[in-house]
């Protein structure tokens, strides 16, 4: 079975692939929708990307990428715990700090108060960072990356653990566009809701739907369609823990108001440990 993650090795997608599928062939990709289109062209049986960072919220290529290309279908979550080392050939007074931007995000504590002149760079992931200062092999650059890529890349780890949060957390999501292997009894479903346009009250006809049927939301967030200025589509996380009937109906109802209504998956949750 071939996996495909957002790369290079030893990336956190890296590692959350590998703890669900540590014998299968895993096959790195330069970016989110990179991955998720080899998936949808049958290159990979599954992706897994990054959906959502505790502290700096979701990652919006997997999302807009989802919602361009309904195909797809989310068969599993996984939440990894996140910890970010500050990376580097040697110690010095960084002049630039490479990493992927939500490990930016997740550091700027830190970073402000250790390195507040330094030029932050993003890269299109963590591994991607150290892999560039590893091959630079310059004393006045790090990057920020996990435990793991310091020994894959021979980098010093300068600082430990300097994520804001000592309780950060990554959710990925495991996507195909076929059913290729069971995951286990769903616990979530995700949906995207595109309102009927210019209706008034349309999005809380839409929320009163799930709330007068005491369905959990476990989150809404809002994304723009693309088309004009104001213009928006919601991603809605549901727990699947009311009969399966009251959540057809409320999809139902959704529909019958003049919503559109996508499946993105019903699936299960895993939570690693560290």
């Amino acid at each position: 079975m071939k996996i495909g993650y957002l790369g290079p090795e030893s990336s956190f997608s890296y590692h959350a692939a590998k703890r669900q599928f540590d014998t299968a062939d895993l096959v790195a990709y330069a970016s989110i929708p990179a991955c998720l289109q080899a998936a949808l062209q049958a290159e990979v049986d599954l992706a897994i990307v990054p959906i959502e960072n505790s502290l700096e919220g979701s990652v919006h290529a997997t999302i807009d990428t989802l919602s361009q290309n309904p195909e797809l279908q989310v068969l599993a979550e996984v939440i990894l715990p996140i910890k970010q080392q500050l990376l580097a050939v040697n110690p010095a007074d960084f002049q630039k700090i490479y990493s992927h931007p939500q490990a930016l995000a997740q550091s700027q504590k830190f970073l402000a108060t250790n390195y507040p002149l330094a030029e932050l760079i993003p890269t299109a992931s963590t591994a991607a960072a150290c892999e560039y200062v590893a091959k630079q092999h310059a004393d006045q650059i790090a990057a920020i990356a996990s435990f793991e890529a310091a020994s894959a890349y021979g980098l010093e780890i300068v600082s430990s653990d300097i994520q804001d949060n000592d309780f950060n957390q990554t959710r990925f999501w495991i996507v195909s566009p076929k059913k290729v292997m069971d995951f286990g009894c769903a616990e979530k479903m995700s949906l995207i809701l595109t309102l009927p346009s210019n209706q008034a009250g349309a999005l809380h006809q839409m929320l009163a739907a799930f709330g007068w049927r005491q369905i959990n939301l476990s989150k809404i967030e809002s994304r723009p369609l693309k088309t004009s200025l104001g213009e928006y589509f919601f991603v809605v996380d549901l727990l699947l823990n009311r009969p399966s009937e009251l959540i057809e109906n409320a999809i139902e109802e959704i529909e019958l108001l003049g919503g559109m209504v996508v499946r993105l998956g019903a699936y299960p949750v895993t939570i690693t440990s560290d």
